[in-house]
């Protein structure tokens, strides 16, 4: 099959000829339909996170399935599927706890053994996905079944962004109506932030980045305020909207330590801030600590802290009924073959998502 690879840090990835085993017991071989391509992908290839190479990345996916391995029964050949890029044993402390978001089995999870060889040499299947390719195999508590009429492109985008964002906002923040909130950060995560502020019934949204085309971008989506931080003094802005008290929640969906701050610092007394930025490996946050004298929450999220068997389904729903803006997500669908430019119009910020279509 054809899949590209990242064979080295800050390199193009290549499209090559690699193989994939056939599904083991309780494992099922999905075909790829549609791909995003994620920023999380973009931390591996820019070098600040590091995996054992040469690799195939890509976690963000719809397919259907094309085979099972023995045991397997929520799934059947032919059924369309989201993958998840963190499937879930069912046994372990955090399964038990109705948090399979942090299941850190390893037999199945994404330190699992390779699925992938390339010229006779096992490489790594990034996340038991590896979407980037024409394949994917990965255990079938990796999966969600969703319907006929759900638009593949826009279902891809469900398996992270999204549930990320919009859980961020349902899951792990649970926003309450009427509430002032900002995100830091408005790519792909953030404006699902935003999204899932607006379904909780957030009065005030305010969206903050350095960028105009993507506050732009988060207007659309649901934002109230807009603040381009790089013309104007932060914590000054945010005064003036709220009257000087700070917001209710702050969301930090970057991964730079100093906007983890920054959020934290415009977070006002007995407020929560949310740190969903996958911050680079070794950085440290700094904050005052005698702001935690007045009861501020600092809290860090893990794929919107989703049960993305039960929190999936309900996203389609949302999007099905218009309550979900997923499409517009969607800034332009590409070829494996344009994987490079992917990423190049990522960093340029002149995309919400891209999507590689098989």
């Amino acid at each position: 099959m054809k899949a590209a690879v990242l064979q080295e840090a800050n390199k193009p990835l290549t499209i090559e000829d690699v193989d994939i085993i056939d599904p083991r017991a309780g494992e099922v071989l999905v075909r790829t339909s549609c791909s995003g391509v994620c920023h999380s992908d973009l931390h591996f290839v820019d070098g600040s996170w590091q995996l054992p190479m040469s690799c195939v990345l890509g976690h963000e996916a719809a397919g259907v399935v094309e085979a099972i391995g023995e045991g397997v029964t929520y799934v059947k050949p032919g059924d369309r599927v989201i993958m998840s890029f963190r499937p879930f044993c069912g046994k372990c402390y955090y399964c038990l706890g109705g948090r399979p978001n942090l299941c850190n089995d390893p037999e199945i999870g994404a330190a699992s053994a390779s699925r992938l060889t390339w010229n006779g040499s096992p490489i790594l299947q990034f996340a038991s996905v590896g979407s980037f390719a024409e394949m994917m195999v990965t255990s079938e508590n990796g999966l969600v079944k969703i319907p006929e009429e759900m638009p593949m492109a826009e279902a891809a985008l469900i398996g992270c962004g999204v549930m990320t964002g919009v859980g961020a906002a349902l899951y792990t923040a649970n926003v309450p109506g009427g509430s002032t909130v900002a995100v830091i950060g408005c790519g792909g995560i953030g404006l699902n932030i935003i999204q899932g502020c607006r379904i909780a019934g957030a009065a005030n949204i305010i969206a903050i980045d350095i960028m105009d085309s993507k506050l732009e971008m988060a207007s659309q989506f649901g934002a109230t305020h807009t603040i381009n931080s790089k013309e104007v003094d932060l914590d000054e802005a945010i005064k003036e909207i709220t009257k000087g008290e700070g917001v209710e929640y702050a969301f930090e969906a970057i991964g730079v330590p100093a906007a983890a701050t920054q959020a934290f610092n415009i977070t006002r007394a007995g407020g929560t801030t949310v740190v969903v930025g996958m911050h680079p490996l070794g950085s440290e946050i700094s904050l005052p600590g005698p702001a935690f004298l007045q009861e501020k929450k600092l809290i860090g999220c893990m794929y919107g802290s989703t049960r993305f068997r039960e929190h999936m389904p309900k996203l389609i729903d949302l999007f099905l009924q218009d309550r979900l803006d997923l499409t517009s997500l969607v800034s332009r669908r590409l070829k494996l073959e344009d994987v490079n430019e992917a990423f190049r119009s990522m960093k340029a910020g002149e995309v919400a998502r891209s999507v590689i279509e098989f």
